[in-house]
Protein backbone atom coordinates (compact mmCIF):
# COMPACT_ATOMS: atom_id res chain seq x y z
CA UNK A 1 0.00 0.00 0.00
CA UNK A 2 1.42 3.41 -0.92
CA UNK A 3 1.17 6.61 1.07
CA UNK A 4 -0.84 9.50 -0.26
CA UNK A 5 0.97 12.78 -1.04
CA UNK A 6 -0.73 14.56 1.83
CA UNK A 7 0.58 11.99 4.32
CA UNK A 8 4.14 12.33 2.98
CA UNK A 9 4.05 16.14 3.33
CA UNK A 10 2.35 16.36 6.69
CA UNK A 11 5.45 15.55 8.79
CA UNK A 12 8.98 16.25 7.50
CA UNK A 13 11.12 13.12 7.73
CA UNK A 14 14.69 12.70 8.97
CA UNK A 15 16.90 9.85 7.83
CA UNK A 16 17.69 8.24 11.17
CA UNK A 17 18.91 4.76 12.08
CA UNK A 18 17.59 3.43 15.39
CA UNK A 19 17.29 -0.06 16.78
CA UNK A 20 13.73 -1.34 17.00
CA UNK A 21 12.72 -3.86 19.67
CA UNK A 22 9.29 -5.39 20.09
CA UNK A 23 8.23 -5.73 23.75
CA UNK A 24 5.88 -8.57 22.80
CA UNK A 25 8.66 -10.46 20.96
CA UNK A 26 11.85 -10.13 22.99
CA UNK A 27 14.05 -11.93 20.44
CA UNK A 28 13.05 -9.85 17.42
CA UNK A 29 14.91 -6.68 16.39
CA UNK A 30 14.75 -4.42 13.35
CA UNK A 31 16.02 -0.97 12.39
CA UNK A 32 14.38 2.30 11.39
CA UNK A 33 15.05 4.00 8.08
CA UNK A 34 13.53 7.42 8.76
CA UNK A 35 11.55 9.20 11.42
CA UNK A 36 9.03 12.03 11.72
CA UNK A 37 6.79 13.41 14.46
CA UNK A 38 3.91 11.46 12.98
CA UNK A 39 5.59 8.09 12.63
CA UNK A 40 8.48 6.09 11.28
CA UNK A 41 9.55 3.57 8.68
CA UNK A 42 10.89 0.24 9.94
CA UNK A 43 12.95 -2.13 7.84
CA UNK A 44 11.59 -5.56 8.66
CA UNK A 45 10.90 -9.01 7.26
CA UNK A 46 8.11 -9.64 9.75
CA UNK A 47 4.67 -9.97 8.16
CA UNK A 48 2.47 -6.99 9.02
CA UNK A 49 -1.00 -5.97 7.91
CA UNK A 50 -2.24 -2.44 7.30
CA UNK A 51 -4.09 -1.25 10.40
CA UNK A 52 -2.26 -3.64 12.74
CA UNK A 53 -1.34 -2.14 16.11
CA UNK A 54 2.38 -2.27 16.91
CA UNK A 55 4.27 -1.56 20.14
CA UNK A 56 7.91 -0.54 19.59
CA UNK A 57 10.95 0.41 21.65
CA UNK A 58 13.42 2.70 19.83
CA UNK A 59 17.05 2.94 20.97
CA UNK A 60 20.65 3.38 19.87
CA UNK A 61 23.78 2.14 21.70
CA UNK A 62 25.19 4.80 24.08
CA UNK A 63 23.07 7.53 22.48
CA UNK A 64 19.41 6.85 23.14
CA UNK A 65 17.84 4.81 25.93
CA UNK A 66 14.78 2.78 24.87
CA UNK A 67 11.78 4.95 24.03
CA UNK A 68 8.48 3.09 23.74
CA UNK A 69 5.80 4.14 21.29
CA UNK A 70 2.52 2.66 20.12
CA UNK A 71 1.50 2.91 16.48
CA UNK A 72 -0.47 1.36 13.64
CA UNK A 73 0.80 0.03 10.31
CA UNK A 74 -0.13 2.63 7.67
CA UNK A 75 1.53 1.06 4.60
CA UNK A 76 3.81 -1.80 3.57
CA UNK A 77 6.83 -1.74 1.23
CA UNK A 78 7.66 -5.14 -0.28
CA UNK A 79 11.34 -6.11 -0.46
CA UNK A 80 13.05 -5.57 -3.81
CA UNK A 81 16.50 -5.74 -5.37
CA UNK A 82 16.95 -2.02 -4.62
CA UNK A 83 15.79 -1.89 -1.00
CA UNK A 84 14.75 -4.12 1.89
CA UNK A 85 11.10 -4.40 2.77
CA UNK A 86 9.41 -2.70 5.66
CA UNK A 87 6.41 -0.91 7.07
CA UNK A 88 5.36 2.68 7.63
CA UNK A 89 4.01 3.11 11.15
CA UNK A 90 1.82 6.04 12.16
CA UNK A 91 1.63 7.05 15.82
CA UNK A 92 -1.59 8.57 17.11
CA UNK A 93 -1.03 9.24 20.81
CA UNK A 94 0.10 12.77 21.69
CA UNK A 95 2.73 11.52 24.12
CA UNK A 96 4.28 9.35 21.41
CA UNK A 97 4.38 12.26 18.96
CA UNK A 98 6.13 14.27 21.66
CA UNK A 99 8.69 11.49 22.20
CA UNK A 100 9.44 11.29 18.49
CA UNK A 101 9.76 15.07 18.37
CA UNK A 102 12.31 14.97 21.21
CA UNK A 103 14.36 12.33 19.35
CA UNK A 104 14.27 14.43 16.18
CA UNK A 105 15.31 17.57 18.06
CA UNK A 106 18.29 15.84 19.65
CA UNK A 107 19.34 14.39 16.27
CA UNK A 108 18.93 17.63 14.33
CA UNK A 109 21.60 20.12 13.21
CA UNK A 110 24.19 20.84 15.88
CA UNK A 111 26.37 23.86 16.62
CA UNK A 112 29.18 23.00 14.17
CA UNK A 113 32.37 24.48 15.66
CA UNK A 114 31.78 23.34 19.23
CA UNK A 115 30.83 19.83 18.11
CA UNK A 116 33.90 19.55 15.84
CA UNK A 117 36.13 20.60 18.75
CA UNK A 118 34.79 17.68 20.79
CA UNK A 119 35.86 15.08 18.21
CA UNK A 120 38.93 12.97 19.09
CA UNK A 121 42.16 14.58 17.87
CA UNK A 122 43.62 11.17 17.04
CA UNK A 123 40.72 10.53 14.70
CA UNK A 124 39.06 7.25 13.82
CA UNK A 125 40.15 3.87 12.49
CA UNK A 126 37.45 1.75 10.83
CA UNK A 127 37.85 -1.92 9.92
CA UNK A 128 35.78 -3.27 7.02
CA UNK A 129 35.51 -7.07 7.03
CA UNK A 130 34.18 -8.12 3.64
CA UNK A 131 35.30 -10.40 0.78
CA UNK A 132 33.31 -8.75 -2.01
CA UNK A 133 35.43 -6.02 -3.70
CA UNK A 134 32.37 -4.18 -5.07
CA UNK A 135 30.86 -3.85 -1.60
CA UNK A 136 34.23 -2.79 -0.16
CA UNK A 137 34.35 -0.03 -2.78
CA UNK A 138 30.90 1.22 -1.77
CA UNK A 139 31.73 1.28 1.95
CA UNK A 140 35.04 3.00 1.24
CA UNK A 141 33.24 5.68 -0.76
CA UNK A 142 30.84 6.31 2.14
CA UNK A 143 33.72 6.72 4.59
CA UNK A 144 35.63 9.02 2.22
CA UNK A 145 32.53 11.20 1.96
CA UNK A 146 32.27 11.26 5.74
CA UNK A 147 35.92 12.29 6.08
CA UNK A 148 35.81 15.01 3.44
CA UNK A 149 32.26 16.20 4.06
CA UNK A 150 31.08 15.99 7.66
CA UNK A 151 34.59 15.95 9.16
CA UNK A 152 35.78 18.54 6.61
CA UNK A 153 39.15 16.78 6.34
CA UNK A 154 40.11 18.08 9.79
CA UNK A 155 39.83 14.79 11.72
CA UNK A 156 41.78 11.73 10.51
CA UNK A 157 39.71 8.74 9.42
CA UNK A 158 41.66 5.61 8.46
CA UNK A 159 39.98 2.69 6.70
CA UNK A 160 41.44 -0.82 6.90
CA UNK A 161 40.25 -4.03 5.27
CA UNK A 162 40.12 -7.75 6.02
CA UNK A 163 38.69 -10.47 3.78
CA UNK A 164 37.77 -12.81 6.65
CA UNK A 165 37.37 -12.92 10.41
CA UNK A 166 40.80 -14.46 11.05
CA UNK A 167 42.63 -11.60 9.34
CA UNK A 168 40.32 -9.11 11.03
CA UNK A 169 41.22 -10.43 14.50
CA UNK A 170 44.91 -10.08 13.74
CA UNK A 171 44.40 -6.43 12.83
CA UNK A 172 42.18 -5.75 15.83
CA UNK A 173 44.70 -7.24 18.26
CA UNK A 174 47.50 -5.16 16.78
CA UNK A 175 46.02 -1.68 16.94
CA UNK A 176 43.16 0.47 18.21
CA UNK A 177 39.97 0.55 16.13
CA UNK A 178 36.92 2.76 16.52
CA UNK A 179 34.42 0.64 14.56
CA UNK A 180 34.06 -2.74 12.84
CA UNK A 181 31.80 -3.15 9.80
CA UNK A 182 31.44 -6.83 8.95
CA UNK A 183 29.69 -9.22 6.63
CA UNK A 184 28.48 -12.46 8.19
CA UNK A 185 29.18 -15.04 5.49
CA UNK A 186 32.90 -15.26 4.66
CA UNK A 187 35.54 -17.99 4.27
CA UNK A 188 38.13 -19.06 6.90
CA UNK A 189 36.30 -17.39 9.81
CA UNK A 190 32.81 -16.03 9.28
CA UNK A 191 31.33 -12.88 10.76
CA UNK A 192 29.43 -14.72 13.50
CA UNK A 193 32.65 -16.20 14.90
CA UNK A 194 34.39 -12.82 14.59
CA UNK A 195 31.65 -11.03 16.53
CA UNK A 196 31.77 -13.71 19.24
CA UNK A 197 35.56 -13.39 19.57
CA UNK A 198 35.42 -9.58 19.74
CA UNK A 199 32.82 -9.66 22.51
CA UNK A 200 34.81 -12.28 24.45
CA UNK A 201 38.15 -10.44 24.48
CA UNK A 202 38.59 -7.80 27.18
CA UNK A 203 40.59 -5.44 24.98
CA UNK A 204 38.10 -5.58 22.10
CA UNK A 205 34.64 -6.03 23.58
CA UNK A 206 33.66 -2.35 23.64
CA UNK A 207 34.33 -1.76 19.92
CA UNK A 208 31.05 -0.90 18.15
CA UNK A 209 30.08 -3.46 15.50
CA UNK A 210 27.69 -3.04 12.59
CA UNK A 211 26.81 -6.19 10.67
CA UNK A 212 25.69 -5.74 7.06
CA UNK A 213 24.46 -8.96 5.48
CA UNK A 214 21.98 -10.50 3.06
CA UNK A 215 21.04 -13.08 5.68
CA UNK A 216 17.43 -13.51 6.74
CA UNK A 217 15.75 -13.15 10.14
CA UNK A 218 17.75 -16.04 11.62
CA UNK A 219 21.04 -14.32 10.73
CA UNK A 220 19.82 -11.03 12.18
CA UNK A 221 18.69 -12.70 15.42
CA UNK A 222 21.95 -14.63 15.82
CA UNK A 223 24.10 -11.56 15.14
CA UNK A 224 22.14 -9.43 17.62
CA UNK A 225 22.38 -12.14 20.27
CA UNK A 226 26.15 -12.30 19.77
CA UNK A 227 26.39 -8.57 20.38
CA UNK A 228 26.32 -6.44 17.21
CA UNK A 229 25.18 -2.88 17.83
CA UNK A 230 23.29 -2.48 14.55
CA UNK A 231 22.29 -4.97 11.85
CA UNK A 232 21.61 -3.71 8.32
CA UNK A 233 20.31 -5.97 5.58
CA UNK A 234 21.74 -5.92 2.05
CA UNK A 235 21.05 -4.30 -0.31
CA UNK A 236 21.99 -1.40 1.91
CA UNK A 237 21.64 2.26 0.98
CA UNK A 238 24.40 4.86 1.05
CA UNK A 239 22.51 6.98 3.59
CA UNK A 240 21.97 4.02 5.92
CA UNK A 241 25.67 3.22 6.08
CA UNK A 242 26.62 6.88 6.51
CA UNK A 243 24.13 7.57 9.30
CA UNK A 244 24.97 4.33 11.13
CA UNK A 245 28.71 5.09 11.08
CA UNK A 246 28.11 8.68 12.23
CA UNK A 247 25.95 7.56 15.13
CA UNK A 248 28.22 4.74 16.29
CA UNK A 249 31.25 7.04 16.15
CA UNK A 250 29.33 9.85 17.88
CA UNK A 251 29.90 12.23 14.99
CA UNK A 252 27.31 15.07 14.98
Amino acid sequence: MNRGPEEKRQHPRLSLLLRVDYPDHARLRDVTENLSRGGLFVQTERPFEVGQEVSLALSFPDLLNPVQVLGAVAWVRPASAEAPGGVGIRVVRDQDRQRLGEILSSAGPQSGAADRAALPAEGYRVLIVEDNPHIIEMYSYVLKKLASGVLEGKVPLEVHFAADGHHALQLLRGSRFSLVMTDLYMPVMDGFALIERIREEEALRTIPIVAISAGGPEARERAMQLGVDIYLRKPVRFAEVLETVKQLLHIP
